[in-house]
């Protein structure tokens, strides 16, 4: 056994021993190395544990031959040793950009299937390299401190065990054993900012300034999570004792600001925003109304919300346009 597989391997039990014996859990793989590197650690570690294990491969019908690749993965985990082997076909909705939108869809058909099958975890292959990436892309878009966190190692369900783990060791792992990783002709089409950020942004970042790059955004993005948890528990604090749709400027002018923003966009979502459709221009105009009031009007948000400022309060209320 390779030191890679031995990483990998490592990286997974905790996750399972943290399940109960007979548990379900399932293995999201998309057929590349990272995926099926993270269903080959967990089926060798998870029968002694008596964890069952159902792989799901989603099919996003963007491709020709799409259905043949998923095929193809289902073959793989099935002579991997997974019992049963999930296709699930979605339709991709044209809305915020395809990544965005595929990403959706997957994660919809994700949870329909773990509701469906009573699992208490879904598996994602994320690695290192990946959480790196998406450090960058917050820091172009100016995101704030959540953002730059990047991805959660668990979120509800989803758990991702590999993200001390590099895209390196996924590779090799699947050399070792004989698995053949799909290559996703989107991965290497850079009209996507991602496939920019990994072939040719980190890249010349660790040819510029050193090695060791991915491994610095990755660190960076576990302190920031530790400070955003943080933040969001006092936000958490004042949240429980107010009321969202009518708030007292001169107290929220008080606070500090990382925790003003987080009460405005709590009770912005709360009345009727869709969800992540917030944005930072959105929150300055609604922060102006109680930081920098000259009498403005009211502002009107995604959802049909309109924020005002009414006798030194800020009144939420959603109007549909």
């Amino acid at each position: 056994m390779t030191s890679a597989l031995v990483d990998l391997r490592n990286a997974v039990r905790p996750f399972l021993e943290n399940l109960t014996a007979g548990d379900c859990a399932l293995v999201a793989v998309s057929g590349g190395a990272d995926s099926l590197a993270l269903a080959y650690a967990l089926i060798k570690e998870a029968p002694d544990l008596a964890i069952t294990l159902i792989g799901v491969t989603i099919d996003h019908q963007l491709q020709i031959g799409s259905a043949d690749q998923a095929k193809k993965v289902q073959v793989a985990l099935k002579e991997m040793g997974y019992q049963e082997v999930l296709i699930e076909k979605v339709t991709v909705e044209e809305n915020a950009g395809l990544e965005a939108d595929a990403r959706t869809a997957r994660y919809a058909a994700l949870d329909s299937v773990a509701h469906a099958f009573g699992a208490s975890q879904i598996f994602l292959g994320h690695t290192r390299d990946d959480q790196a990436e998406t450090v960058l892309l917050g820091l172009a878009r100016g995101s704030g401190t959540r953002s730059l966190s990047g991805m959660a190692v668990v979120n509800g369900k989803y758990a991702r065990p590999f993200l001390n783990i590099t895209r390196e060791q996924t590779v090799a792992v699947c050399l070792e054993a004989e698995l053949n990783p799909w290559k996703d002709p989107h991965n290497e089409n850079e009209k996507f900012t991602r496939v920019k950020v990994r072939n040719k942004v980190l890249p010349l970042m660790e040819s510029e300034i050193g090695p060791g790059i991915a491994a610095a955004l990755s660190r960076s993005a576990a302190i920031l999570r530790d400070d955003a948890d943080a933040l969001d528990e006092m936000a958490q604090a004042v949240i429980s004792r107010v009321d969202l749709k009518d708030l007292d400027c001169a107290a929220l002018a008080e606070l500090p600001r990382a925790i003003r923003s987080r009460i405005l966009r709590a009770a912005i979502y709360a009345t009727g925003a869709p969800s992540g459709s917030v944005s930072a221009d959105h929150l300055a105009a609604v922060e102006a109304l109680v930081t920098s009031w000259r009498g403005q009007g009211e502002t009107s948000l995604p959802g049909g919300v309109k924020v005002a400022r009414i006798s030194g309060r800020l009144s939420l209320l959603a109007r549909p346009n």
